[in-house]
């Protein structure tokens, strides 16, 4: 006997080929058979009108803290995520020396909100190398299967102390540690490499992060060392569509260095691009240039998401108009007392009146245009950005302004009813276009990062909910298999992300038509409390890590078999 059969569903086997009827046979972790099996199993799944997939493979996360106190790394787990690739954008909590952890903390919380105490009081930083806290990680249980990349800051100020935020460049002595912990990062297990050159990431005293400011040469060093290993994968927040004036000088200059690195070093190179309103006509004009770079050797991927990168407004987290005097008295109240302060005219007059004067607006979190803001009433999250959704829309049916329509709604939804505000994305042709170019891959959902700001960890739902099964812009195995093959091959992760026989029993069951997401909802279970949103789904019959069932119709069961995943 078999230990599972999962019999009669239509198997994306994760190569992008067309979903065929197939059982599929589990022994242990691994898969034993994908065809027509006559053995039983000790356990069978009735998949009959369900797709049976690879489990999914998160590319961009920033679960690196959460693991240690959520080994299940929810909400991922419930949207068919598998593994996880932890440590973009350069921040990471090792290489760390003793007595810094705390600035590392501190600069995780800058970069990707965080909390800063929340990660002290969750961590035990047993560790110093990359390689050390990979293996504290692996001995602990986990959900998920998990791999890391060594990230540039730690290693930057671990290697040059204050100097690594500094413009002048690293020295030679410099580089050579640097490139030398990486390889040996690679030789204990980490899948490869990021940075950030953005100057939008900083650290708190507002300085850019460590690895902005680095040279060419420098990130060539760095490339070589896993190009001598033959593993690893470089990951770039690059600093396209900054500070660039009409020229595009800095995005020029971005593309050139990435591609000469990939091309010498024979690495992948993955980097996030994303639509902007700002920048209109650049991602695909990036779409161009990573062609012609491929062309000539370069292994150049954009990476982005399938839908706006939004950020959510709401009573249980905070408001376009925060920065308000009376609005930011309201919201430093416990919720209930905050619902209850709504119920009442004059708190509700005061707030509009307040409102009312825009010119008090400010900040990166107070937008001010009511028509690019958009409604997200509890129930059903559909990210529905059309115009007739928008909170300018909704304050033109009730006839007053768009703060006491966001009001009057938030009573009506007893303060669970959301905004959506997209600052990323924003337009869904874009994104349409980049998630069909066989060049990009999809991540970018950054999950365990901007915890009480975001919630994009539903990104798989949302690409199978609404571009596969709703609009049809994908076939099924294509769109299967981007989540899941090709996202593993590119980070080196080898007999993941695919249904073949030897391969680990990573698997989805689940009903397409049936597929629903959740709108987000505010939780407090953080260390010390901290407050982080998540988000649930509907559809998820079955997800098998390592062979072990992790979630049975959308809940997760008391097993935790995931395991440390290392590069090839």
């Amino acid at each position: 006997m078999h230990d599972i059969v999962i019999r009669g569903g239509e198997v994306a086997d994760g190569t992008g080929s067309p979903p065929r009827r197939a059982d599929v046979a589990v022994d242990g972790d691994r898969v034993t058979a994908v065809g027509e099996v006559d053995a039983r199993g000790r356990r069978e799944i009735d998949a009959a009108g369900r797709l049976v997939t690879p489990g999914f493979v998160d590319v961009h996360t920033h679960l690196d803290a959460q693991l240690f106190w959520d080994p299940a790394a929810t909400p991922s787990c419930h949207h068919g995520v598998t593994t996880v690739v932890m440590g973009n954008c350069g921040v990471t909590f090792a290489p760390v020396r003793p007595g810094e952890e705390a600035y590392l903390a501190a600069m995780m919380e800058s970069v990707e909100d965080i909390p800063a105490d929340t990660i002290m009081a969750g961590l035990d930083w047993e560790w110093e190398t990359y390689g050390e806290y990979l293996k504290t990680l692996g001995r602990r249980p986990l959900g998920v299967n998990a791999g890391g990349l060594i990230g540039h800051s730690a290693l930057r100020h671990y290697v040059m102390g204050e100097r690594s935020l500094e413009e002048a460049p690293a020295t030679q002595d410099d580089i050579a540690a640097m490139a030398a912990i990486v390889g040996e990062a690679v030789d204990n297990g980490a899948l490869g490499f990021s940075t950030s050159r953005s100057f939008m990431h900083t650290v708190p005293d507002g300085r850019p992060i460590p690895g902005t400011y680095a040279l060419p040469e420098e990130l060539a060093a760095i490339a070589e060392a896993m190009a001598v290993r033959g593993r690893g994968t470089f990951q770039v927040v690059p600093r396209i569509g900054e500070r660039d004036g009409a020229d595009r000088r800095n995005s020029i200059s971005e593309m050139a260095w990435m591609e000469e690195v990939s091309r010498a070093s024979g690495r992948p190179l993955a980097f996030s691009i994303m639509q902007s309103d700002r920048r209109p006509g650049l991602w695909s004009w990036v779409m161009d240039e990573t062609a012609a770079a491929r062309s000539r050797d370069a292994d150049l991927r954009p990476m982005t998401s399938v839908r706006g990168s939004a950020i959510v407004y709401g009573l249980v987290s905070r408001t376009p108009y925060d920065t308000l005097n009376s609005w930011a008295e309201l919201m430093a109240l416990p919720f209930p007392a905050r619902l209850a302060a709504l119920a009442e005219e004059g708190t509700r007059a005061r707030l509009v009146e307040e409102a009312g004067q825009p010119s008090k607006l400010s900040g990166p979190l107070a937008p001010k245009d009511p028509a690019k803001i958009y409604l997200m009433p509890p129930g059903s999250a559909d990210y529905d950005v059309s115009p007739e959704n928008s909170l300018a829309a909704e304050a033109a049916r009730r006839g007053t302004g768009p703060a006491e329509a966001f009001l009057a709604y938030t009573l009506e939804t007893r303060g669970l009813g959301l905004l959506y505000y997209p600052v990323l994305n924003q337009d869904l042709d874009a994104v349409a276009q980049m998630i069909t170019n066989p060049d990009v891959v999809i991540g970018v959902a950054d999950a365990g990062a901007h915890v009480a700001l975001t919630m994009d960890a539903g990104n798989s739902t949302f690409f199978l909910k609404h571009w596969v099964r709703d609009r049809g812009l994908l076939d099924v195995g294509r769109a299967v298999g981007k989540l899941t093959g090709e996202a593993a091959d590119l980070w080196g992760i080898t007999d993941r992300g695919i249904l073949t026989p030897g391969a680990f029993a990573d698997i989805n069951v689940l009903d397409l038509d049936g597929l629903y997401l959740h709108t987000p909802e505010m939780l407090a279970d953080f260390p010390l409390g901290a407050q982080r949103f998540t988000q649930r789904a509907r559809g998820y019959d079955y997800t098998l890590v390592n062979g072990t069932v992790l979630v049975d119709h959308d809940e997760l069961t008391d097993d935790r078999p995931g395991r440390l995943v290392t590069s090839s």
